[in-house]
């Protein structure tokens, strides 16, 4: 009955949505028992982390090396106290190398920022992504001889000299929006760094209980490329710097529709020795069925899987701060917007 609902109307929008998202990313016994009880916050924070882990060599990029031009030990230019440094909105379609802007027609758009000083005349980029690509980042593999999800959802901040301006003003946007003085920047820089070194694992999907935009619950939020843009426009704000009136920034986000979720445990308690093997099982079934590297014909009987599971069963399984959640699915399911979000928020104490 939810399935022929989604194929309704809307839903059938929401559905198709969610099955030409994978199709491009591509392109690149027990009941199930919740973990030991515990006092939830909603949307429930994101982990900071004291150090990187070393990531599995299995995980590798497809199609693009992160961060190729960037400073590779992560530091930040210190610019001169009294500089003029101009900010610029950098979006650009995800993909834009391979697809062009077939992206924008779905509001799938990757964000960065620009600076320039405007003493020295150079132009730097700051972005933050996936260290292995969006696909993997979102779902895990599923490997012969292992009986537990492979993760490759490390994410981290790139910054680099230059500003392409052909790759963000063609199908996109370089937009001036803000100045702030070097000492300013400084500060931004200590805090780029300081978010580069805690926040290390890359959040696809918001969830939510409501598609309204006044009346909602929030589950989880997202940890991505426009976030990480938010979070720096947010820090500039606080830090005094003057954004230009009269332009606004909308972000894209995934957000899938669920009531409230049901904490499942982690991967020692699900998959270890004394772990749920029936919830494991069925966790590793669910996966197998978002595997980027499969032949054609199987992919198209994984996506049968997926709708029946969005649709029919009403479930999917999200993997949030390395802990795993079932999302009871609610219509329509999932939807990919593209919102205004300011450029600062002014926080009262």
């Amino acid at each position: 009955v939810s399935l022929l609902r989604a194929m309704a109307g809307g839903g059938k929008r929401s559905v198709a949505v969610l099955l030409v998202w994978v199709l491009l990313a591509l392109a690149r016994g027990d009941a199930i028992g919740p973990a030991a009880p515990r006092e939830q916050v909603w949307p429930v924070p994101y982990q900071r982390h004291e150090s990187r882990p070393p990531s599995d060599p299995y995980c590798q990029a497809s199609y693009q090396t992160f961060c190729p031009t960037g400073y590779t030990d992560g530091h930040v230019p210190v610019m001169d106290a009294e500089d003029t440094v101009e900010v610029f909105l950098l979006k650009a379609p995800v993909w834009e190398a391979k697809f062009g802007d077939l992206l924008a027609h779905f509001n799938i758009i990757h964000d960065a920022i620009g600076f320039r000083s405007t003493k020295t005349g150079l132009n730097y980029t700051s972005e933050w992504y996936e260290l292995f690509e969006l696909f993997n980042c979102t779902f895990p593999h599923i490997l012969e001889g292992r009986s537990s999800p492979l993760w490759c959802n490390q994410g981290a901040s790139c910054f680099y000299p230059g500003i392409d301006d052909a790759h963000w003003a063609q199908n996109g946007t370089l937009k001036k929006v803000a100045e702030m003085n070097g000492s300013q920047f400084n500060q931004l820089g200590e805090y780029i760094r300081w978010d580069n070194r805690t926040g290390l694992f890359y959040e696809t999907w918001r969830v939510r209980d409501s598609t309204s935009t006044v009346n909602y619950t929030e589950w989880f939020y997202p940890f991505d490329c426009a976030n990480y843009v938010m979070r720096a426009f947010q820090k500039m704000g606080e830090l005094g710097a003057k954004f230009i009136q009269g332009y606004q920034a909308n972000y894209t986000f995934i957000t899938l529709y669920s009531g409230m979720p049901q904490y499942l445990g982690n991967e020692t308690f699900i998959f270890g020795p004394s772990g749920n093997k029936t919830l494991a099982d069925r966790l590793m079934k669910f996966y197998s069925y978002f595997q980027a590297h499969q032949p054609f014909v199987h992919f198209v009987e994984s996506m049968l899987h997926v709708l029946y599971y969005v649709g029919l069963e009403e479930e999917f399984f999200l993997y949030y701060n390395s802990e795993y959640w079932l999302l009871p699915m609610e219509y329509p399911f999932v939807k990919i917007t593209y919102e205004y979000v300011p450029f600062y928020t002014h926080k009262l104490a």
